[in-house]
This record gives structure tokens, C-alpha cells and sequence, in this order.
């Protein structure tokens, strides 16, 4: 009886141990901001990062990344594109399934002004819930087959996750489906078009908070943005700096 007892203990013990180890750990993408022109740390290291076929910053030299979330369209994305194309800029563009489905000129405009479009997901769901390969794989695949459909293009495989929401695991997962996973490291509080920072603010943030290498995030929706853009280009660009493409994120 005693040796049942046990026995028991064991069987229970290990059935509620081995589900919370299997369980991957969801984590939200964050950096600390330096005050020095440093670059910042990221909650993963960039040797933890590369081995998941995933970046938040690029070398150490005088670049920068411009990479824009869009979830929908107004007129300050048109702003926006039309000021990069301006300024002679690349951008990657992380785009949704409603943006793949309805906003097929714009995209096609923005591929010949030579910028990347990019996988956002389908959805904006919280992807770091997501515990299988297959559901995690699907999601992004809805948004390329949309793409393809729409525009006639293959969606360039990068991804950023819904609000920087993730696990370890879907960076494998990610990795897996044959894509790279681009996180940032410059960003401000600027996708509430009901709360939008003040201009000068704003861009006192983005230059203090600039470093050789920087991925920046922005949403072009912010009329914030569409306002301070030119001026933020034209600044890294008498201080020295180029804009690159987020290709070179991949080249080892």
C-alpha cells in the first residue's frame, strides 16, 4: 500500500512538473534606452538572437534600419511613403492581412520605390500564446498566400511579432518556416492616433536615442511621424549616417 502511495505521488508529481516545462515562457520584446548614443541591450543578447534566425540591431557602424508597422491606412502613411521616396530612403514595411487585402496599388507603389514588404501576421494576434508549429506556421502563411493573391508578389520573409509579444519558441518556429525574426531597437510611444507626442518631443527622443546600427520602429499611421520624418532623415544624413536595407540584417 505504502509503495501504491508513492507510486501515485510520483505519477501526479510528474504530470504537473513536465506541463509547466514543456510550457514556452512568453516574453515582450523590450531595450533600454542608453543616453549616450550607445547601443542598447534587448531582453535577448544578439548571440541568443542570431542562433533563432532573429536580430534587434544591426552592425556596429553608421547605419540605420527604418521599419514601419502598418495596420491600416490614412493619409500620413501616404505622407510617409511619399517623403521616403523623396528622400531617396528604403524602408521595410510589416504589414497586416486587412493591408494585403484592400491596399493593393500602395503596396505595389511601395515595392517599385524599392522598399520590402514584410510579414506582420495575419491577425495582430498575441503569437507568443501560440504552443504548435503548425498553428504558428499558418498564421503567417495566411497573410503570404493574401499577399501573393493581391499583389502577385512573394512576401519577403521577415517578421515582427504583434506587439513585440514572443516566445523563444516561435523565434524556432519562425526560423523553421524560413524566416527572420526583426525585433528594434529605437522606438517611442507613437501608434495612439488619439494621443499623439508633441513634434519636437518626439524627435528629441529619436535622435537622443540613436546609435550606429539602429532598427528603428515607427507607425506610420502617427501623424506625429509624418510630420518629423523628413526632418529626422535629413539630420542622420548631415550627421554621417546611411539608411540601410533590412537585407543586410541577414548577411553574417
Amino acid at each position: 500500500m505504502k509503495r501504491l502511495k508513492i507510486s501515485i505521488f510520483v505519477i501526479l508529481t510528474f504530470s504537473f512538473l513536465f506541463p509547466l516545462c514543456a510550457e514556452a515562457k512568453s516574453e515582450n520584446w523590450y531595450f533600454v534606452p542608453t543616453s549616450d548614443h550607445s547601443r542598447p541591450q534587448g531582453v535577448l543578447d544578439e548571440i541568443t538572437l542570431a542562433s533563432l534566425n532573429s536580430c534587434y540591431i544591426g552592425k556596429d557602424e553608421k547605419v540605420v534600419y527604418l521599419t514601419f508597422d502598418i495596420g491600416y491606412i490614412n493619409e500620413n502613411v501616404i505622407a510617409i511613403k511619399d517623403i521616403l521616396k523623396k528622400q531617396k530612403v528604403p524602408a521595410a514595411f510589416f504589414i497586416l492581412g486587412h493591408v494585403a487585402k484592400t491596399e493593393s496599388t500602395l503596396l505595389k507603389e511601395m515595392v517599385t520605390d524599392g522598399h520590402t514588404i514584410c510579414n506582420h501576421t495575419y491577425s495582430h494576434k498575441d503569437m507568443s500564446k501560440i504552443k504548435d508549429e503548425t498553428t504558428f506556421l499558418n498564421e503567417l502563411a495566411r497573410l503570404e498566400q493574401e499577399y501573393k493573391k493581391t499583389n502577385g508578389y512573394d512576401i519577403s520573409k521577415y517578421y515582427r511579432p504583434p506587439a513585440g509579444q514572443f516566445s523563444k519558441e516561435n523565434l524556432q518556429f519562425a526560423k523553421n518556416g524560413g524566416y527572420t525574426t526583426v525585433f528594434w531597437s529605437v522606438a517611442y510611444a507613437d501608434w495612439d492616433n488619439n494621443r499623439q507626442p508633441n513634434e519636437k518631443v518626439a524627435l528629441a527622443k529619436l535622435m537622443g536615442r540613436l546609435h550606429n546600427g539602429a532598427v528603428i520602429l515607427l507607425h506610420p499611421t502617427s501623424k506625429t511621424n509624418a510630420a518629423i520624418l523628413e526632418t529626422f532623415i535629413q539630420n542622420l544624413k548631415a550627421d554621417g549616417y546611411r539608411f540601410g536595407d533590412v537585407h543586410e540584417l541577414t548577411i553574417k
